[in-house]
């Protein structure tokens, strides 16, 4: 949600902190907090006015009219609070219909004033620009200020003066408090706008002789401005409303949330009520409570939530682990129901989410049985028969009783099960599965022809709606009747492949000629092209990273696709209304601050340029076009008939519900003429009207559909259309959010503009409304197919629908990845991988999640155990492997491997072309010994020759002993590092047989050379055959194998490459020029002159 509400103490804070004015405003900063914990002997230490000054104490917890409930205390002293504080302090109270616990109270001192001097002064936004609202007089008895407050309204991007302020809303102040108020008003309005607040209210506002005193406040900011606002901000707490507890796990999915992508949201209303809900989708989960609250379950009802925007299967998890923990904590006499829910979805994988759940149910299937919990199953979108299918299989294997249904159900028929008011059918009517739809039997590659004539309702004529009017300078543009047709064409701005290849896919079932998609605009690389399928051909599609470019080159297109993110979505839209091309623009992104949209609306109306969103999924016009993710995947898009138009257009707020919609429609009418989803937020980019005009001057729209929401007051000017013979054409309507009334707090739902601020935007208000303008207003959501059934029936009745001969539609071929996912086809990996795997929530390496290798702090040796070895090494095995790689990083700048790291990095060349020419030189004789040594020494002691024969041996046939000498060391100058390795070996190692032998080697060859020892190679290569035999984690023949296959080499190449990389470095830093090498140090042997 966006509009969300501060204490009064973070209000004042940001206030005393920010505000730029001349008049003097007082008391800044002189504010206390106490809850139960507090101790006043310390808090006087900290705010030592706290004993000087008479005192106001207040709770600080979203309470309106305080003073009239008698929640204010005035003019004491700090016992005198204490005295006050005593009866109130964490004792339960009513406020309205809200029973809470007073908690968090507020001490200032007290302004001693006249009534005269206090004064009221409120800003609020509006879809047009912010209202400062100012009356003369102030105080508790200020009554109805809407009526009898002088307004101000600051358009959209318009400044406020202070001579306006004079003018328009100090009238009846008197002269000596003008310039003070008046600076105020402003320096507090830019306040607002700087810190993004959407609310603000100041009674009373005291101005006396000194200067101004901020009494009581009120206050709400834009959170989706968190990004903007941070630095001024700071870390926010945003209190639950009264009457309603602040739970750690609603904190919990609040903070998975701020981390996902998705949208996660719960909000507990009565942890021991019995029905419980988990709902996919932000418009779905309100039907859900309002069918649950419509069916007498309001105070069993525990919970509102919400998940959607295509979590993963982990955060899906997490989601519902929550639930399942809270409503298996208490038992309820009759049992409990949990309702997993959702409308058909437009891209998220819902087997992939009901796995998720289904990890959660096993989890906790004891306590599910346990508090006898029901659950009841009801969702449709891709891949969704996959995911009942896991869902039934669950309830069979653990026990618990689940009840499964899809997209055949109607969407809320689960609640009426649930509550008992329906019976539980035994065998539901199976759904087609996806394949059955998508698999291509005709083998053409051509575009198929049109399945159906122009729509059922159309006369054979093309009917192309008008294009935006050109207006005189300075006038708003008049907008386009027909957004969108089979000739539109669209650039798509982010890189959504698979939104675009749905898109083509529709373009194709639609018997477009042409692809709807002209182009991508992908700032982040440069020009090229992207694959994509046409059908059964694969076709190029231009990506640009500059969008001046791309209007340029594709100066037909007229719709914009916005997927940018909540950050860049208002610079990238702004921008786009710069070409004129551009007539319609959707914008995906949820989560942008308001005072960005309203400045996108200013600037659409003022172009001519239609906004559907932001947080949308967009619209459809069957057979023409679709934007984005909007209709789901081709299963439903062919299932709910939108590959051809019918005679029903609808508008929603909801982009879930309107691929509902789009359900209903097709199996109630001929089908849809065009949806769009306006988006959820509080300031559509268009709202209701326009699109219901739209359809009544659009001809072959014969009925119209509405599903309105709880917020706002658009529904009124559809009423207002019905009632002026403006829109003639059947209205169907129902505004969803009716169980709000029903609740004691005040609840946010999923969308941002879900929220009823007074009485006329609540959803049962607005119904009433609409029925009584003369629209069809079902009884219930439950009820919106009957009503729609049976305004479509009498208009084809009355010969205004025609239905036509439907004919079978185009098929489109699979995608290989999504027949895969739906287990049609098998294919051979490419690639086969046991050490590590990436694709979870967390990564895993040998079977460890990454958390647990470092819970078990097993360092570098332990890593290197999962990672090469796939075991979990002895704590001992895992230290002697870093000990080797520290012995073995660096042996000084001669040797070979860092001679050439050195004379690449003065040569210039970069990190990984210095290493890399290090590294080649490791072999037999450098560095490679240890796998040669290892294998030489195992074999000989393996065919049991004593250390004499296998010496006699290695010279009678002319080999050298691989890991035996030293060029500097000798058994008089011993190599330390060898000591080292030898103590810890002796001390830790259950045994260390192929050791014993090399050293006995080693006795035999120093006695002929002293410098002939068993070398740092050649020990670690024993060492380690003596460690994988002897560590209990492998048979023989695998630590024979891991020697066979160079695994032991690794130890000296991670090791080096730690020296070269140092080598490299220290050239770098020491800013070594090219190197060359010195003649006198090289031996020219050239051939004698040879005469003829």
């Amino acid at each position: 949600m966006s509009a969300k509400a501060i204490s009064e103490q973070t209000g004042k804070d940001f206030l005393y902190k920010y505000i730029c004015t001349s008049a003097a405003v007082q008391n800044r900063f002189r504010y206390a907090n106490v809850t139960a914990e507090t101790d006043f002997d310390r808090l006087a230490r900290e705010h030592p006015w706290l004993l000087t000054e008479r005192l106001v104490v207040k709770p600080d917890q979203l309470i309106k009219r305080r003073g009239k409930l008698g929640l204010v205390g005035v003019n004491l002293d700090l016992n005198g609070v204490r005295e006050w504080l005593r009866p109130r302090l964490m004792k339960e109270t009513t406020v309205g219909k809200a029973k809470g616990v007073l908690k968090n109270f507020l001490i200032e001192p007290f302004v001693a004033h006249k009534q005269e001097e206090e004064f009221y002064v409120c800003i609020y936004a509006t879809r047009e620009g912010d209202y400062v609202l100012f009356h003369h007089e102030g105080g508790v008895d200020v009554g109805d200020v809407d009526a009898k407050a002088q307004k101000l309204l600051i358009g959209v991007e318009e400044k406020i003066s202070e001579d306006q302020v004079k003018k328009e809303l100090l009238t009846k102040v008197s002269n000596d408090k003008k310039a003070v108020l008046a600076s105020f008003i402003v320096g507090l309005f830019n306040l607002y706008e700087d810190l993004f607040f959407t609310y603000l209210e100041i009674n009373p506002l005291v101005v006396t002789k000194d200067g101004v005193y901020v009494l009581d406040m009120a206050a709400k900011i834009d959170a989706t401005a968190d990004y903007i606002c941070k630095a001024k901000w700071g870390d926010v707490e945003f209190p639950p409303p009264f009457g309603r507890e602040a739970y750690p796990e609603e904190a919990y999915i609040a903070d998975l949330d701020a981390k996902s992508g998705a949208s996660l949201k719960l909000t507990l209303l009565n942890p021991r009520g019995r029905i419980w809900t988990m709902v996919a989708g932000g418009g779905a989960s309100v039907v859900y409570s309002d069918t649950i609250c419509d069916l007498g379950g309001v105070d069993e009802l525990a919970n509102y939530g919400e998940y959607s925007g295509a979590p993963s299967e982990q955060q899906t998890y997490d989601y519902a682990k929550t639930i399942l923990s809270l409503m298996t904590r208490e038992k309820h006499p009759d049992g409990k129901v949990l309702i997993i829910g959702g409308s058909i979805a437009n891209f998220t994988n819902v087997a992939a989410t009901f796995k998720g759940i289904v990890r959660a149910i096993k989890d906790y299937q004891v306590p599910l049985k346990e508090h006898e919990v029901t659950i009841f199953v009801r969702r449709g979108g891709p891949n969704y028969q996959e995911g009942l299918r896991v869902m039934g299989e669950v309830g069979k294997t653990t026990g618990i009783p689940i009840h499964v249904f899809g997209t055949e159900t109607h969407m809320t028929a689960i609640v009426g099960m649930a509550l008992g008011h329906r019976p539980i059918p035994n065998q539901p009517p199976v759904a087609a599965h996806t394949a059955n739809f998508l698999l291509n039997t005709s083998g053409s590659t051509s575009t198929p022809a049109s399945s159906r004539t122009a729509s059922f309702s159309e006369n054979r004529a093309r009917i192309e709606g008008s294009p935006a009017k050109k207006a005189k300078p300075g006038a708003p543009v008049a907008k386009a009747t027909t957004l969108f047709n089979k000739h539109t064409k669209s650039l798509v701005w982010g890189m959504q492949t698979r939104a675009v290849q749905g898109m083509l896919d529709f373009d194709y079932v639609c018997s477009r000629e042409e692809p709807s998609v002209a182009a991508m605009i992908y700032p982040f690389t440069g020009d090229h092209k992207q694959k994509f399928y046409w059908g059964h051909k694969e076709i190029l599609i231009p990506v640009y990273k500059n969008m001046s470019d791309a209007m340029k080159k594709h100066p037909d297109v007229d719709v914009l696709i916005s997927f940018a993110s909540l950050r860049s979505a208002f610079d990238s839209t702004m921008e786009t209304m710069q070409y004129p091309q551009i007539h319609t623009i959707a914008i995906i992104a949820e989560g942008i601050p308001e005072a960005h949209t309203r400045r996108i609306i200013k600037a659409a109306d003022e172009k001519g340029v239609t906004i559907i969103g932001p947080a949308t999924v967009g619209g459809i016009k069957p057979g023409c076009f679709k934007i984005g993710n909007t209709g789901g995947m081709l299963d439903n898009i062919l299932a709910s008939k939108l590959y051809r138009p019918g005679s029903v257009a609808y508008v929603s707020r909801s982009g879930g519900m309107s691929n509902e919609l789009n359900n209903i429609i097709s199996r109630t009418t001929d089908g849809v003429y065009e949806g769009v989803a306006i988006g959820g937020d509080r300031y559509p980019g268009s709202v209701f009207t326009d699109h219901v005009l739209r359809y009544q001057d659009t001809p072959g729209v014969k009925m119209i559909v509405v599903l309105g929401e709880i917020g706002g007051t658009e529904e009124y000017k559809i009423c207002q259309g019905i009632k002026q013979g403006r829109i003639t054409k059947p209205v169907v309507c129902w505004c969803i959010g009716t169980c709000a009334t029903m609740f004691s707090s005040e609840v946010q739902f999923g969308h941002a503009g879900a929220c009823a601020n007074q009485a006329s935007e609540t959803a049962v208000a607005k119904n009433k409304a609409l029925k009584e303008a003369g629209a069809f207003v079902p009884n219930s959501f439950d009820e919106l197919g009957e009503i729609i059934t049976s305004v479509y029936d009498d208009l084809v009745a009355k010969g205004v629908i025609q239905p036509a001969e439907e004919m079978p539609p185009p098929t489109v071929p699979m995608d290989y990845s999504w027949a895969r996912e739906l287990g049609l086809i098998r294919k051979p990996a490419s690639f086969m991988t046991s050490i590590c795997d990436e694709r979870g929530q967390e990564l895993i390496y040998a079977g460890m999640p990454i958390t647990e290798v470092f819970k078990s702090e097993m360092g570098l040796g332990g890593t290197l155990g999962l990672l090469w070895f796939q075991r979990r090494l002895p704590r001992y095995a895992c230290q002697f492997i870093e000990m080797c790689l520290m012995v073995t990083a660096d042996h000084g700048p001669a040797v070979s491997g860092a001679h050439n790291t050195i004379v690449c990095a003065r040569a210039g060349k970069d990190l990984i072309s210095s290493l890399t020419s290090g590294l080649l030189t490791i072999g037999d004789r450098f560095g490679g010994a240890l796998d040669a040594a290892a294998k030489q020494f195992s074999k000989a002691f393996d065919s049991g020759m004593l250390p004499m024969e296998f010496v006699n041996k290695m010279k009678k046939d002319g080999k050298l002993i691989m890991g035996i000498g030293h060029r500097v060391k000798s058994i008089n100058n011993p190599d330390m590092r060898v000591q080292i390795l030898k103590d810890f070996v002796k001390q830790h190692f259950p045994s260390s047989q192929l050791l014993d032998y090399a050293l006995d080697v080693e006795k035999i060859t120093t006695s002929k050379k002293p410098n002939l020892i068993l070398n740092v190679d050649g020990f670690i290569g024993v060492a380690f055959v003596d460690l994988l035999r002897t560590c209990g984690g492998f048979t023989r023949d695998e630590a024979d194998e891991f020697v066979e296959i160079g695994a032991l080499n690794g130890i000296f190449v991670l090791g080096r490459s730690m020296g070269f990389i140092g080598h490299y470095l220290d050239q770098k830093r020491l800013k070594q020029g090219l190197y060359r090498h010195p003649w006198d140090d090289i031996s020219y042997v050239l051939p004698e002159h040879m005469s003829m």
